[in-house]
């Protein structure tokens, strides 16, 4: 019944028909006028032979020939268009192979008589042509009308599926062809395992490769592509190994997946076997298995043998020159991925948009700005500019480089964004030294939905960190914990690191010991937040559990051990740190360990050990080093090692101004004015000027700043008020003030009252007044520093708490006054 209705009447077809040809016959015409040769036909015309016809079809569709089978069609019309069916499918797959579908669409609706070619023909072209709703039109169609469903319409529908993304009916399908015998069939079997390790489900893929009867290449190596591209990597070279077993020869496909199962189980030996198998079969020629090759050794860290392997294939296309070129990019090789990128233009290849990505990656790196701007401008010559992922790169390198505003220009222009974009620039400005523009940008980015990941929540804490902004830090944290990021670790490290900066030392602690997983920059965040508060013992503490839990020390770790060493001033138990990380762990000692043990000498008393270690080292000292023993120096007033380390420090940075400061309070210690006045004069002529210091709070948004005895503040009456009251308090209670901190040459009453309009004190005092009772008062403490030839300012924080009852007292006093 279906059929009747589905068939139209013979004198319909006809009309129609005749309808069509006339529109193609003028087509065809057209094509004849411009090519002479297509009116050349197989035969004269009272002849026609469909095979004939069929033969001159084909080879038009071999040979890629479009004009040729339209003039042939024409012909067939003129002639009555008696092809058979087995000639119209041929004909209907010429219309599908050179994407006339419309045409195809035409042909095979005014065909008399269709075959399940005819529909599997025309629902392929649909699938190539990404028109899927309408090839399953027809597959419901060709079902409803009775025709056969062979092996040739199960893997046309399963393809079908994988490009719809519907896997879900793979295992519907798969019981159609259970049903009607196909389970058994190689051909369908093999596109039914290909359709299931699309979805995952490996041991749907066993099964299907099992029920199989005759196993081809083709079968086996989609059952190691299976097992590979689900991560199974054993069960794919023990698959391997049975295929050989069998009497197989693997191919270019196998082998690509062969040594991607190598790779993913980190068997290099393996890989490196299975390329010898592939020179004996010269499948190394292949670009696939050449670049598969590539990628192994490079990840191996192989790299003197990949780059013989790159030498000797052919280079003509663009992915082995991209890939090369990603791997040195990401190996630290910055040098060599430019080198090669040059050679690749040399060459001719035209770079895509990953070689791109790839070198400014390395220009990153090397922070190299000229070279970034001249591959810039080849991306805008070749209109790459507008990729995201190009884009993102061009905005880090000019990140790297120190021009951010380049960088944002960028930004506000790319057309396209993603997270690493947004991450890109935040954390620019976080190691640019601006974590407000960082925070303010992820603000931003919060607004635009854009969905955050651990290197923005990393990147911000950080942000937080260096801005001692501990409101907002925490706020990041209740983000993170909605997110499900706080358990991550690169997260949980930096809401560490956050915390203790922010002087929450417990928070700090409570955030690790929740950590499911600990690396080494977990413990170091540990053991030197505690070091940085002065609680040298749990910092200690946390080291010796570290090495309980087997995580190996780094050379950071030490760093924050021998700090704790330092400010504890535990000489013994710091020395035998320092000799056990050389003897046992073989951390080589950089300048901040030595730097850390010139201090813990120093502080001791023992200046001339520290002198003496300064001496051994076996680099030229640095200005760090100096520093730390004039600082010690300055604490026992040893003026002529204090000299001699001044001298040091002045020779390599004459404009220092803490070092001059430094030696004329040693002098003012001392009480040897005339010194001072020298290195004051010195710093005069020098045009060094020394800072005055400066101390600021924030307080509902408004930032107040204090010098030392300022009295231009609005609620000047109400701080005397706060510091009398503070006087009287501390006195009583045995509080007696060091008037040698006071270093001038004035009367010692006179000391005292310095000391009292301190800007630190002013600040504490206004805090006190202002902030609500029992809220914390966050003071920064500010130090230069320098580390590996860069030298900067490092934030620690502590904590005071306002009582309430000071506050009260405070209030009634100030009213009184």
């Amino acid at each position: 019944m279906i059929r009747l209705f589905s068939y139209r009447t013979l004198s319909s077809i006809k009309f129609e028909t005749s309808l069509w040809v006339r529109g193609f016959s003028a087509q065809a015409a057209r094509w004849n006028e411009q090519c002479d040769t297509y009116t050349e036909t197989p035969m004269s015309f009272s002849e026609f032979s469909s095979h004939v016809y069929t033969t001159s079809l084909q080879n038009c569709i071999q040979n890629d020939d479009p004009r040729r089978a339209t003039a042939l069609h024409c012909e067939i019309i003129k002639k009555g268009n008696c092809l058979d069916l087995f000639a119209t499918n041929v004909l209907l797959n010429v219309y599908v192979k050179m994407d006339f579908l419309s045409d195809a669409y035409k042909l095979f609706d005014d065909m008399p008589d269709r075959n399940t070619i005819s529909f599997v023909t025309l629902i392929q072209g649909f699938v190539h042509s990404f028109r899927f709703v309408e090839a399953v039109g027809f597959f419901t169609r060709l079902h409803r009308e009775g025709h056969e469903l062979n092996s040739f319409v199960f893997t046309t529908i399963l393809k079908l599926l994988m490009s719809m993304e519907w896997a879900e009916l793979v295992s519907s399908v798969h019981a159609c062809v259970c049903k009607l015998g196909h389970d058994t069939n190689a051909f369908v079997g093999t596109a039914l395992i290909y359709a299931y390790f699309v979805c995952g489900s490996v041991d749907s893929a066993r099964e299907v490769f099992c029920g199989i009867v005759y196993k081809d290449m083709v079968t086996w190596t989609g059952l190691v592509s299976c097992y590979v591209e689900n991560g199974y990597f054993e069960e794919a070279m023990q698959s391997f190994s049975q295929m050989r077993i069998v009497g197989f020869k693997p191919n270019n496909y196998t082998f690509v997946s062969v040594l991607k199962a190598s790779l993913g189980l980190e068997a290099f030996n393996v890989a490196k076997s299975v390329h010898g198998f592939i020179l004996k079969t010269r499948y190394e020629l292949d670009l696939y298995v050449g670049v598969s090759l590539l990628d192994v050794y490079t990840k191996s860290s192989n790299i003197s043998d990949a780059q013989r392997i790159f030498e000797e294939m052919p280079k003509k296309d663009v992915i082995p020159w991209s890939l090369m070129i990603a791997r040195y990019a990401q190996s630290d090789r910055s040098r060599e991925a430019v080198g090669l990128f040059q050679s690749m233009r040399q060459a001719f290849v035209q770079p895509n948009q990953f070689t791109f990505t790839s070198v400014l990656q390395a220009c990153a790196t090397m922070e190299g700005l000229d070279f970034g701007k001249q591959i810039h401008g080849q991306v805008v010559k070749v209109g790459l500019d507008s990729d995201v992922f190009v884009s993102n790169a061009l905005m880090d390198v000019y990140a790297k480089c120190g021009r951010m505003e380049t960088s944002m220009e960028l930004f506000e222009e790319s057309p396209n964004r993603n997270d690493v974009t947004w991450n890109t620039m935040i954390v620019g400005y976080v190691q640019s030294g601006d974590g407000g523009k960082g925070m303010s940008l992820f603000l931003k980015m919060l607004e635009y939905q854009v969905q955050a990941t651990e290197v923005t929540y990393s990147s911000v804490l950080r942000a937080c960190a260096s801005l001692a902004a501990l409101e907002p830090g925490t706020q990041i944290h209740s983000l993170t914990v909605k997110t499900n990021y706080d358990m991550n670790v690169v997260v949980a490290n930096g809401l560490i690191d956050m915390y203790a900066k922010c002087g929450s030392i417990k928070d700090a602690r409570l955030v690790f010991e929740m950590m499911n997983e600990r690396d080494e920059v977990s413990w170091n965040a540990m053991i030197s937040g505690y070091s940085m508060h002065g609680l040298c013992v749990e910092a200690l503490n946390v080291f010796e559990i570290m090495q309980q839990r087997g995580c190996k020390p780094n050379n950071l770790t030490f760093v924050g051990v021998l700090s704790a060493c330092s400010h504890a001033g535990l000489l013994d138990q710091g020395k035998t740190y320092f000799k056990s990380m050389i003897e046992d762990y073989g951390v080589e000692p950089c300048v901040e360990h030595y730097t850390s043990m010139v201090w813990l000498l120093g502080r001791a008393g023992h200046l001339d050990q520290a002198a003496k270690l300064i001496e051994e080292i076996p680099s030229k000292p640095s200005v760090m080093l100096w520093r730390a023993l004039l600082g010690a120096c300055a604490i026992h007033n040893n003026v002529e090692l204090g000299k001699i380390s001044a001298e040091h420090i002045l020779e390599m940075e004459p404009q220092d101004e803490a070092t001059h400061v430094l030696l004329s309070n040693i002098y003012a210690t001392a009480k040897k004015w005339q010194n001072v006045a020298y290195v004051r004069q010195s710093m005069k002529k020098k045009g060094v000027k020394k800072e005055p210091g400066l101390s600021w709070i924030e307080n509902q948004g408004t930032v107040h700043y204090f010098t030392v005895g300022d009295a231009s503040h609005r609620d000047m009456k109400v701080i005397n008020g706060m510091l009398e009251w503070l006087n009287l308090k501390t006195r009583k209670a045995g509080y007696v003030p060091d008037h040698s901190a006071v270093l001038r040459d004035i009367e010692e009453d006179e000391k005292g009252r310095h000391l009292w309009v301190h800007c630190e004190r002013l600040a504490l005092a206004f805090a006190l007044i202002k902030t609500p009772p029992g809220s914390h008062i966050r003071k920064r403490f500010h130090f230069l520093y320098e580390a590996n030839g860069h030298r900067g300012v490092q934030l620690t924080d502590s904590f005071y708490t306002c009582t309430t009852t000071a506050r009260q007292k405070l209030i009634k006093r100030s009213s009184n006054t």
